[in-house]
């Protein structure tokens, strides 16, 4: 697993105070989409909990998995009781018994692309649910959007994190959804967005920089000389589009 990839631990807590939860609307989606009670979940990269809580607060036995010691102590704070935490990278996980689900909330893409698709067809029941979401946080106003890369261009060209498969922004099927329809692991590939705008004041979209891998690659004196830049051409309050990107499959039967 990359540096980056591993990144987060040293800012846990900062990822858990500014970083979006999930809301209800998507646990609907996904149990909707699976058609039947959903008993137990694996979740691949759990995180500090932000998704985990989503489903575990619903009655579904959630085993939540990350490499990360620093992250899972976050989630520990605040799951229920029916979640499992497993410190693990998804590629060492073995299968035991099948999950009726299994999810990633933007952690997919950190996971490898070489086995990827039989590891998650394994440890789903025959007609089990894949479920991916995700997507940036962005700047409403498309002036003020540009304004902030502009001041953090000296420092960082972008920190967005590009399509694990190539596909391109304008293409009407996002990944994963196209590396799921390529597969023959999988059928009923759907991709649905939920349209998110969060109003949030200035210091707390800096606390949401300040969670992206981009930024966090930059030695220490570089990325507060990029904070400090953006922080100059921010208004008192933002608002930002957070819409989540659901991407839905389900396990071919043997």
């Amino acid at each position: 697993m990359s540096a980056r990839a591993l990144s987060f631990g040293a800012i846990a807590e900062a990822y858990e105070r500014f970083r979006p939860g999930y809301p209800d609307e998507l646990f609907d989606l996904v149990m909707t989409y699976a058609g039947r009670p959903v008993r137990t979940a694996l979740e691949i990269g759990a995180g500090t909990g932000k998704a985990t809580r989503l489903f575990a607060g619903h009655g579904v036995m959630v085993t939540a998995t990350d490499p990360d010691a620093a992250m899972l102590a976050e989630l520990s704070k605040t799951v229920p009781a029916n979640v499992t935490p497993v410190r693990t990278v998804f590629e060492d996980l073995r299968p035991s018994e099948p999950y009726g689900l299994v999810y990633a909330a933007a952690a997919l893409h950190w996971t490898r692309q070489d086995g990827r698709w039989s590891r998650v067809a394994a440890l789903l029941e025959p007609e089990g649910v894949f479920a991916s979401c995700g997507g940036p946080v962005q700047l409403a106003d498309p002036a003020l959007e540009e304004s902030v890369h502009a001041a953090r261009a000296p420092f960082l060209e972008s920190d967005e994190f590009p399509s694990p498969d190539g596909t391109g922004p304008d293409e009407e099927m996002q990944w994963p959804g196209t590396e799921l329809q390529r597969s023959q692991l999988f059928r009923d590939v759907q991709q649905v967005v939920i349209e998110r705008r969060l109003t949030m004041c200035s210091a707390d979209y800096l606390g949401y920089l300040s969670t992206v891998s981009a930024y966090l690659q930059l030695p220490q004196s570089t990325r507060q000389q990029a904070y400090d830049a953006i922080t100059r051409v921010l208004p008192e309050t933002v608002e930002v589009a957070a819409d989540i990107t659901v991407h839905l499959a389900r396990r071919r039967p043997e």
